[in-house]
C-alpha cells in the first residue's frame, strides 16, 4: 500500500491543510496525518490540544466525504533533539513511501536521517517539500480568530464550528494577556 505521511502541528486545521490531503490521496491509498508537538497545547502559539487538533481534523476530513479508511490520525509529542526526531516519529506511525510537509526544518531532519550519496539506491521516503498554494497559514487563522475578521472561511465549515463552540477567540486572548502578564512580571 502506497501511504503518505503529512506532518503539522494544525494549529487550527485550515483549508490549506484540507487541500494538501486531497491531493495526496489523488496519488497514494492512505494519508498518514501526524499531529506534531501534540504536548503542547494553552500558548500563543499552540492554543488547542492534541486531542482538540485530532477533533478538528477528524470532522473536517469527515464533512469533506473522505473515507475513514483513507487516513489515520497519529499525535506525537516532539523531541527536542533534531538526531533522533525522524526515528522517534517513525516509532508512532505505520510505513510509508512518501513524507510531504511545509516545514523546512522536518525537511532537513529527514535528508539528515536518509541521505546517502555514496549509495547507489535511495533510502527512506520521497520527501516533497509543499508550496503555499492556498495563502493560509495557522498563524493568520489564529490571528484573525483574536481580532474576529472573517476567519471562518479560512478554515472547514465543521472546523468553524467547533472553534466557535469552544470559545476560541476567548482562549486565545486568555494565553495572550496570560503569557504577556508572566513575561513582563517577575513577582510570581
Amino acid at each position: 500500500m502506497q501511504s503518505a505521511l503529512f506532518i503539522g502541528r494544525f494549529q487550527p486545521f485550515h483549508l490549506g491543510h484540507l487541500d494538501v490531503i486531497k491531493k495526496i490521496l489523488e496519488k497514494h491509498e492512505r494519508v498518514i496525518i501526524v499531529i506534531g508537538s501534540a504536548e503542547k497545547n494553552f500558548l500563543p502559539d499552540n492554543p488547542w490540544t492534541a486531542g482538540e487538533r485530532f477533533q478538528l481534523i477528524e470532522e473536517s476530513l469527515r464533512e469533506a466525504k473522505i473515507p475513514a479508511e483513507k487516513y489515520c490520525i497519529i499525535p506525537v509529542r516532539n523531541v527536542n533533539n533534531y538526531a533522533l526526531w525522524v526515528n522517534h516519529v517513525n516509532t508512532y506511525v505505520p510505513p510509508y513511501t512518501h513524507l510531504f510537509t511545509g516545514s523546512e526544518i522536518v525537511k532537513a531532519c529527514y535528508e539528515g536521517k536518509y541521505h546517502r550519496p555514496h549509495e547507489k539506491t535511495k533510502v527512506g521516503p520521497e520527501i516533497f517539500q509543499l508550496k503555499r498554494v492556498l495563502k493560509i497559514s495557522a498563524t493568520k487563522v489564529r490571528e484573525s480568530i483574536m481580532k474576529n475578521k472573517k476567519w471562518e472561511k479560512l478554515v472547514p465549515p465543521a472546523c468553524a464550528k467547533l472553534l466557535k463552540e469552544w470559545n476560541s477567540q476567548n482562549r486565545l486572548r486568555d494565553i495572550k494577556n496570560t503569557m504577556d502578564f508572566t513575561k513582563y512580571n517577575n513577582e510570581y
